[in-house]
């Protein structure tokens, strides 16, 4: 590898998944990346805002001596007023800019309508990126088949081109995990090969030390449909199949009123309930469990299942959205569903047996070890060829 590059890279949604996956990098790259971040809270005054407090953060650095080689900013910057405020110091600096996230196509909470000001942003900021990268395939699918539409709302001056010029400059770069931070806690794990092969008959008498285990940690929000998900679990309980839950998801809303009854509904079934606020707790149930379980309408990559199935999780995920990038061909049968009769059916196949462990192989390319070398070449080939044509 040639020099490390000096790598800012601008977060400013810095909680969840944006932090995880900003630290991440930082700690498992060869580059030195230093991040500049604000609090993850009202997005909507990032995607707007935040380029005031970053470019000030920039501007302090900047005073002190320090220079970025390349910009890494995330898809809640609006980096077009970024580099507008920072363009006497910065306005030659690559830019790689990440989606992990867009708000031309996520979902519309029910009874409110899409405002475009948000996806307009992020059009804006990929034009005025080096490179845009996409967390998955069917991130990227979705963004440019959405995009144009966008554009024709507008009376005039639409620019349609620059949807290809956005494209070609498009590719798909994966979410990183820091998957292998979750094997020293596998001496956690119940032993499942033994669990799968338990008869039916003590199955059938709903031993709870040996139920398998489904685990649900998606948010508990519109976009994952935990109405589903909680219709699906009442369905396999009116059937008396043994099983346990645990409702891990992270939870924003003061009653999430999908779960209103479900204690009482699924009862002694029920041995977790809440967010698995520590590692040590969120690590016990991935390894202690047996299935894991999305219904979810909106998924740009899915970091909670993969954590999942690195921990040996049969995962019944939907036939749609990113899932299927995740998951080798050879596994789609067995763990994708059309519709809620091929949901039951799946969660049925896989409360009596143990995951194979070819799908914890497949998802190990997300971690870090693999994925940062991945990143750091791009960085620096981004950061060559930008030389070259200024040399």
């Amino acid at each position: 590898m040639t020099d490390p590059l000096t790598i800012w890279l601008l977060n400013p949604y810095h909680t969840g998944s944006h932090q995880a996956w900003a630290e991440g990098y930082a700690a498992a790259s060869q580059h030195r990346v230093q991040i500049l971040a604000m609090q993850g809270y009202f997005w909507k005054w990032r995607m707007h805002g935040a380029a005031l407090e970053l470019a000030e953060q920039a501007a302090t650095r900047i005073a002190a001596g320090e220079r970025p080689d390349l910009l890494l900013a995330t898809s809640m910057t609006n980096l077009p007023a970024f580099l507008a405020l920072t363009r006497r110091a910065l306005a030659r600096v690559p830019i790689v800019l990440y989606m992990h996230e867009n708000q031309l196509t996520y979902p519309p909470p029910p009874g409110s309508q899409r405002d475009l000001t948000y996806g307009m942003i992020q059009h804006l900021s990929m034009l005025a990126a080096d490179r845009v990268c996409f967390n998955s395939a069917y991130h990227k699918q979705i963004w440019f088949g959405e995009l144009p539409r966008l554009l024709k709302h507008f009376p005039d001056y639409t620019h349609l081109e620059s949807v290809e010029t956005t494209r070609a400059k498009a590719e798909v770069l994966p979410v990183g995990c820091d998957l292998q931070r979750y094997d020293k806690y596998a001496g956690m794990r119940v032993d499942k090969e033994t669990r799968g092969q338990v008869d039916k008959e003590t199955r059938r008498q709903g031993n709870k030390e040996i139920s398998p285990l489904i685990l649900w940690n998606q948010r508990w929000e519109y976009d994952k449909d935990p109405e589903t998900m909680l219709r699906a679990l009442y369905a396999l309980a009116d059937e008396g199949l043994p099983f346990r839950v645990a409702l891990a998801g992270e939870n924003f809303r003061v009653e999430p009123a999908e779960f209103t009854g479900a204690q009482a509904r699924l009862g002694e079934r029920l041995v977790h309930y809440g967010y698995a606020g520590s590692e040590t707790e969120y690590a016990r149930l991935l390894w202690d469990a047996d299935v894991v379980l999305s219904t979810a309408i909106h998924e740009f990559f899915g970091v909670s299942v993969v954590e999942a199935v690195y921990c040996g999780c049969w995962p019944v995920l939907p036939n749609r959205l990113s899932y299927p990038e995740l998951l080798p061909p050879a596994a789609h049968a067995a763990c994708l569903y059309d519709d809620f009769a091929g949901l039951l059916a799946r969660l049925r196949a896989t409360l009596a047996t143990s995951a194979p462990p070819e799908l914890r192989t497949a998802v190990a390319r997300f971690d870090w070890s693999v994925q940062a070398p991945i990143y750091d070449a791009l960085m620096a080939a981004l950061m060559a060829q930008v030389l070259g044509e200024t040399g």
